[in-house]
């Protein structure tokens, strides 16, 4: 495989400290395409493998490639509580249909500090009764934090599921008080 894509996309990647652990960051140069959590190891092995299944292409390192510098600095700008929207481009074509369309209304309608159930955002694409759909949309975020699927949560209260576990999820609602912050 080579370092271009199908369509001749270029895919970069870095790894990030943050507050939740390492986070790996890809972009093509259509926008940031993955975020991956506790990105370290075989985790990090496994999603640059399906990233260059999925994409046709062999994802390189280059943490000072341009097309990760604002979106690193952005992801370290929010875990230092300086930020609270993500301004960058969004590659969005590791998903399609439905989940798409429930991503972009949680990125573009759900801001900072506040939270939405999985049935109301369900009404919102125009799918009430697809609560159970959109957590499995939530589960296929390719772009976890910048698309805030932590901002989901059950309607009786409880956070609900979270790809980068629950303490992660829990971390994410303190910093952006929702939540008290973790005593540990």
């Amino acid at each position: 495989m080579d370092s271009h894509g199908r369509d001749g996309r270029r895919v970069v990647w870095a790894v990030v400290d943050t507050g939740i652990g390492p986070l790996l960051l890809a972009a093509t140069g259509v926008g940031l395409v993955n975020v991956v959590f506790h990105a370290t190891g075989k985790v990090r092995d496994s999603a640059l493998e399906r990233l260059a299944s999925r994409l046709g292409t062999e994802p390189v390192e280059e943490p000072g490639s341009p097309l990760l510098a604002e979106a690193i600095r952005q992801v370290e700008a929010y875990f230092a509580g300086e930020r609270r929207a993500f301004e960058l481009p969004l590659d969005w074509s590791l998903v399609s249909g439905f989940h798409r369309e429930v991503l972009r209304e949680l990125a573009s309608g759900v801001p900072y500090g506040t939270v939405v159930g999985y049935g109301a955002l369900a009404g919102r694409v125009g799918r009430p009764e697809g609560a159970q759909a959109v957590g499995t949309a939530m589960g296929a975020n390719p772009l976890p934090v910048v698309v805030p699927c932590h901002r989901v949560v059950e309607r009786d209260g409880g956070i609900g599921g979270f790809g980068g576990g629950l303490e992660a999820k829990r971390r994410l609602l303190a910093l952006e008080g929702v939540l008290p912050e973790p005593l540990f």
